[in-house]
Protein backbone atom coordinates (compact mmCIF):
# COMPACT_ATOMS: atom_id res chain seq x y z
CA UNK A 1 0.00 0.00 0.00
CA UNK A 2 1.42 3.33 -0.97
CA UNK A 3 1.54 6.47 0.77
CA UNK A 4 1.20 9.97 0.39
CA UNK A 5 4.85 9.91 1.40
CA UNK A 6 5.82 7.65 -1.77
CA UNK A 7 4.50 10.78 -3.97
CA UNK A 8 6.71 13.38 -2.66
CA UNK A 9 6.41 15.84 -5.21
CA UNK A 10 8.66 19.20 -4.26
CA UNK A 11 12.43 18.37 -4.07
CA UNK A 12 14.87 20.18 -1.75
CA UNK A 13 15.59 22.59 -4.72
CA UNK A 14 12.01 23.42 -5.65
CA UNK A 15 10.91 26.19 -2.73
CA UNK A 16 8.02 26.50 -0.91
CA UNK A 17 4.52 26.03 -3.02
CA UNK A 18 3.23 29.63 -2.34
CA UNK A 19 4.57 33.10 -1.16
CA UNK A 20 3.55 36.38 0.08
CA UNK A 21 4.67 39.18 -1.88
CA UNK A 22 4.77 42.79 0.01
CA UNK A 23 3.93 41.15 3.45
CA UNK A 24 3.96 44.18 4.89
CA UNK A 25 1.73 46.33 2.33
CA UNK A 26 -0.51 48.42 4.48
CA UNK A 27 -3.68 48.52 2.66
CA UNK A 28 -6.36 46.34 3.66
CA UNK A 29 -6.60 44.36 0.54
CA UNK A 30 -5.41 41.28 0.49
CA UNK A 31 -4.62 40.24 -2.97
CA UNK A 32 -4.34 36.84 -3.81
CA UNK A 33 -3.17 35.07 -7.56
CA UNK A 34 -4.13 31.02 -7.03
CA UNK A 35 -2.52 30.38 -11.02
CA UNK A 36 0.21 32.46 -10.71
CA UNK A 37 2.95 29.99 -12.14
CA UNK A 38 3.58 27.53 -14.69
CA UNK A 39 5.97 25.67 -12.64
CA UNK A 40 5.60 21.55 -12.71
CA UNK A 41 8.08 19.99 -10.29
CA UNK A 42 11.08 17.20 -11.94
CA UNK A 43 8.91 14.37 -10.25
CA UNK A 44 6.19 14.85 -12.14
CA UNK A 45 8.01 14.86 -15.24
CA UNK A 46 6.19 17.54 -16.71
CA UNK A 47 2.70 15.45 -15.75
CA UNK A 48 3.78 13.85 -19.57
CA UNK A 49 2.25 17.89 -21.01
CA UNK A 50 3.21 18.39 -24.62
CA UNK A 51 6.23 21.06 -24.75
CA UNK A 52 4.12 23.35 -26.38
CA UNK A 53 1.38 23.67 -23.80
CA UNK A 54 3.47 23.34 -20.65
CA UNK A 55 3.09 27.52 -20.44
CA UNK A 56 -0.04 27.78 -21.76
CA UNK A 57 -3.17 28.97 -20.16
CA UNK A 58 -3.75 25.35 -19.26
CA UNK A 59 -0.70 25.30 -16.98
CA UNK A 60 -1.43 29.46 -15.27
CA UNK A 61 -2.90 32.36 -15.61
CA UNK A 62 -0.74 34.16 -18.23
CA UNK A 63 -0.49 37.53 -17.38
CA UNK A 64 -1.89 36.83 -13.73
CA UNK A 65 1.36 37.54 -11.87
CA UNK A 66 2.34 40.05 -13.44
CA UNK A 67 -0.57 41.97 -12.74
CA UNK A 68 -0.92 40.77 -9.33
CA UNK A 69 2.52 41.95 -8.12
CA UNK A 70 2.00 45.51 -9.99
CA UNK A 71 -1.64 45.65 -8.10
CA UNK A 72 0.02 44.90 -4.73
CA UNK A 73 2.90 47.52 -5.25
CA UNK A 74 0.43 50.08 -6.45
CA UNK A 75 -2.25 49.67 -3.72
CA UNK A 76 0.59 48.45 -0.77
CA UNK A 77 -1.18 45.18 -0.31
CA UNK A 78 -0.06 42.06 -0.16
CA UNK A 79 -0.55 39.59 -1.88
CA UNK A 80 -0.74 35.04 -1.49
CA UNK A 81 0.67 33.51 -4.48
CA UNK A 82 0.89 29.84 -6.11
CA UNK A 83 4.25 28.69 -6.85
CA UNK A 84 3.12 25.39 -8.51
CA UNK A 85 0.86 25.07 -11.91
CA UNK A 86 -2.56 24.90 -11.38
CA UNK A 87 -1.69 21.07 -13.39
CA UNK A 88 -0.23 19.83 -10.60
CA UNK A 89 -2.55 21.08 -8.22
CA UNK A 90 -5.60 24.11 -8.74
CA UNK A 91 -5.77 25.79 -5.58
CA UNK A 92 -8.88 27.28 -6.37
CA UNK A 93 -10.59 24.16 -6.19
CA UNK A 94 -11.20 21.78 -2.60
CA UNK A 95 -9.36 18.16 -2.94
CA UNK A 96 -12.70 16.96 -3.52
CA UNK A 97 -13.39 18.49 -6.67
CA UNK A 98 -11.92 16.68 -10.00
CA UNK A 99 -10.90 20.29 -11.15
CA UNK A 100 -8.21 19.93 -8.70
CA UNK A 101 -5.95 17.47 -10.74
CA UNK A 102 -7.55 17.92 -14.14
CA UNK A 103 -7.14 14.93 -16.90
CA UNK A 104 -8.14 17.61 -19.84
CA UNK A 105 -8.06 21.46 -19.54
CA UNK A 106 -10.04 22.53 -22.39
CA UNK A 107 -8.23 20.57 -25.51
CA UNK A 108 -4.77 20.12 -23.34
CA UNK A 109 -4.34 16.86 -22.33
CA UNK A 110 -2.51 16.39 -18.66
CA UNK A 111 -1.80 12.36 -18.67
CA UNK A 112 -0.15 12.44 -15.94
CA UNK A 113 -3.27 13.45 -13.56
CA UNK A 114 -4.92 10.34 -14.96
CA UNK A 115 -5.94 7.69 -13.03
CA UNK A 116 -4.44 9.08 -9.80
CA UNK A 117 -4.81 7.11 -6.29
CA UNK A 118 -6.12 8.23 -2.94
CA UNK A 119 -2.23 8.43 -1.69
CA UNK A 120 -1.01 10.73 -5.03
CA UNK A 121 -4.11 12.75 -4.44
CA UNK A 122 -3.07 13.28 -0.87
CA UNK A 123 0.38 14.07 -1.40
CA UNK A 124 -0.35 16.89 -3.59
CA UNK A 125 -3.34 18.32 -1.54
CA UNK A 126 -0.29 18.14 1.37
CA UNK A 127 2.65 19.70 -0.42
CA UNK A 128 1.10 22.31 -2.75
CA UNK A 129 -2.79 23.25 -1.65
CA UNK A 130 -2.43 23.03 2.33
CA UNK A 131 0.44 25.55 2.37
CA UNK A 132 -1.13 27.95 0.27
CA UNK A 133 -4.13 27.78 1.86
CA UNK A 134 -2.74 27.99 5.35
CA UNK A 135 -0.46 30.85 3.97
CA UNK A 136 -3.35 32.88 2.96
CA UNK A 137 -5.27 32.22 5.82
CA UNK A 138 -2.80 33.61 8.29
CA UNK A 139 -1.91 36.71 6.04
CA UNK A 140 -5.49 37.45 6.75
CA UNK A 141 -5.30 37.04 10.07
CA UNK A 142 -2.20 39.44 10.04
CA UNK A 143 -4.74 42.77 9.59
CA UNK A 144 -5.48 45.08 11.63
CA UNK A 145 -8.19 46.17 9.91
CA UNK A 146 -10.55 43.47 8.36
CA UNK A 147 -9.13 43.46 4.78
CA UNK A 148 -11.20 43.21 1.46
CA UNK A 149 -10.07 39.44 -0.60
CA UNK A 150 -9.39 40.41 -4.15
CA UNK A 151 -8.38 37.16 -6.84
CA UNK A 152 -6.57 38.18 -9.74
CA UNK A 153 -7.00 35.72 -12.45
CA UNK A 154 -6.99 35.60 -16.55
CA UNK A 155 -8.65 33.61 -18.97
CA UNK A 156 -8.18 32.73 -22.89
CA UNK A 157 -9.70 34.49 -25.59
CA UNK A 158 -11.25 31.72 -27.47
CA UNK A 159 -12.51 28.59 -25.46
CA UNK A 160 -13.11 25.91 -27.72
CA UNK A 161 -12.63 27.62 -30.48
CA UNK A 162 -15.17 29.79 -29.65
CA UNK A 163 -13.51 34.09 -29.55
CA UNK A 164 -14.75 36.14 -25.77
CA UNK A 165 -15.66 39.43 -26.18
CA UNK A 166 -15.64 40.36 -22.64
CA UNK A 167 -12.48 41.96 -21.59
CA UNK A 168 -12.98 42.16 -17.69
CA UNK A 169 -14.88 39.68 -15.85
CA UNK A 170 -15.99 40.63 -12.01
CA UNK A 171 -17.33 37.67 -10.41
CA UNK A 172 -19.01 36.62 -7.07
CA UNK A 173 -20.27 34.16 -5.19
CA UNK A 174 -22.90 35.02 -2.15
CA UNK A 175 -21.28 38.36 -1.61
CA UNK A 176 -21.61 41.10 -4.83
CA UNK A 177 -21.04 44.21 -2.64
CA UNK A 178 -17.71 44.59 -4.22
CA UNK A 179 -18.21 43.19 -7.74
CA UNK A 180 -20.69 45.22 -8.52
CA UNK A 181 -19.76 48.19 -6.86
CA UNK A 182 -16.51 47.86 -8.81
CA UNK A 183 -18.74 47.28 -12.02
CA UNK A 184 -19.70 50.86 -11.46
CA UNK A 185 -16.92 52.57 -11.48
CA UNK A 186 -15.38 50.93 -14.89
CA UNK A 187 -13.85 52.74 -17.56
CA UNK A 188 -16.79 53.34 -20.36
CA UNK A 189 -14.37 51.75 -23.29
CA UNK A 190 -14.73 48.54 -21.49
CA UNK A 191 -16.48 45.47 -21.52
CA UNK A 192 -16.31 44.69 -18.27
CA UNK A 193 -19.23 42.22 -16.62
CA UNK A 194 -20.86 40.18 -13.93
CA UNK A 195 -19.81 36.63 -13.48
CA UNK A 196 -18.48 36.54 -17.07
CA UNK A 197 -16.57 34.73 -18.52
CA UNK A 198 -17.56 32.14 -15.59
CA UNK A 199 -19.92 32.42 -12.72
CA UNK A 200 -20.72 30.23 -9.22
CA UNK A 201 -22.02 27.68 -11.12
CA UNK A 202 -18.18 26.63 -12.72
CA UNK A 203 -16.94 26.16 -9.17
CA UNK A 204 -14.55 28.95 -9.90
CA UNK A 205 -15.16 30.81 -6.45
CA UNK A 206 -13.31 28.47 -3.83
CA UNK A 207 -11.30 30.53 -2.26
CA UNK A 208 -14.23 33.07 -2.01
CA UNK A 209 -16.23 30.87 -0.34
CA UNK A 210 -13.05 29.39 1.64
CA UNK A 211 -11.49 32.62 2.74
CA UNK A 212 -13.58 35.69 2.61
CA UNK A 213 -17.49 34.41 3.35
CA UNK A 214 -17.03 33.02 6.38
CA UNK A 215 -14.63 35.95 7.57
CA UNK A 216 -17.59 38.27 6.26
CA UNK A 217 -15.01 39.81 4.47
CA UNK A 218 -16.39 41.51 0.89
CA UNK A 219 -15.24 40.04 -2.20
CA UNK A 220 -14.29 39.34 -5.55
CA UNK A 221 -12.70 37.49 -8.29
CA UNK A 222 -11.16 39.39 -11.35
CA UNK A 223 -10.37 37.45 -14.51
CA UNK A 224 -9.19 39.81 -17.58
CA UNK A 225 -8.28 38.13 -20.99
CA UNK A 226 -5.05 37.58 -21.01
CA UNK A 227 -4.38 38.95 -24.22
CA UNK A 228 -4.74 42.43 -23.24
CA UNK A 229 -2.42 41.73 -20.15
CA UNK A 230 0.72 39.46 -22.40
CA UNK A 231 3.04 42.66 -22.57
CA UNK A 232 4.30 45.18 -19.99
CA UNK A 233 2.31 47.49 -21.41
CA UNK A 234 -1.04 45.93 -20.82
CA UNK A 235 -0.32 45.13 -17.28
CA UNK A 236 0.56 48.60 -16.55
CA UNK A 237 -3.07 49.47 -18.29
CA UNK A 238 -5.05 46.97 -16.24
CA UNK A 239 -3.06 47.80 -13.53
CA UNK A 240 -3.89 51.58 -13.28
CA UNK A 241 -7.85 50.54 -14.45
CA UNK A 242 -8.07 48.18 -11.77
CA UNK A 243 -6.28 50.03 -8.83
CA UNK A 244 -8.68 52.55 -9.51
CA UNK A 245 -11.90 50.94 -10.16
CA UNK A 246 -11.19 49.42 -6.19
CA UNK A 247 -10.62 52.20 -4.99
CA UNK A 248 -13.37 54.09 -6.14
CA UNK A 249 -15.33 51.45 -4.95
CA UNK A 250 -14.41 51.42 -1.60
CA UNK A 251 -13.84 54.97 -0.79
CA UNK A 252 -18.10 54.90 -1.90
CA UNK A 253 -18.83 52.02 0.71
CA UNK A 254 -17.28 53.76 2.97
CA UNK A 255 -18.97 56.89 2.35
CA UNK A 256 -22.08 55.41 2.32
Amino acid sequence: MTTSADHKILGPNDGPAAEVVNPQGTAPICLVCEHASAFIPASLADLGVAPEHRHSHAAWDIGGRDLAVALSEKLDAPLVASRVSRLVYDCNRPPSAPGAFPERSEVIDVPGNVGLDDAARAARVTEVYDPFRTLLSSTLDGFTKSPVLVTIHSFTPTWFGQPRSVELGLLHDSDDRLARAMLANRPDDLDAQLNAPYSVTDGVTHTLREHAIPRGLQNVMIEVRNDLISDAAGVARFTDILSTMLTKALATQEAT
